[in-house]
């Protein structure tokens, strides 16, 4: 499964980033590596069964600190 996983992750790569390093789009092959990185992470971490934690809570927690502030 890692292995699938690997295969996935470079043929996105190979298929999306020549035509930014053609065009020189380099902010935007910055961008688009560092999501690709994060997202190949995540995946990563879910195939070996590492327990991720909900984004929700922690966005939560930002949302009534900052409305705490307006008030």
């Amino acid at each position: 499964m890692i292995i699938l996983l690997i295969a996935a992750f470079i043929g996105i790569a190979l298929f999306e980033a020549p035509g930014l390093v053609q065009r020189k789009y380099w902010r935007e092959l910055t961008a688009f590596l560092l999501f690709l990185v994060a997202a190949f992470i995540l995946a990563l971490l879910q195939v070996l069964g590492v327990k991720i934690p909900n984004p929700v809570k922690g966005i939560e927690v930002l949302v009534k600190y900052f409305l705490s502030l307006m008030s």
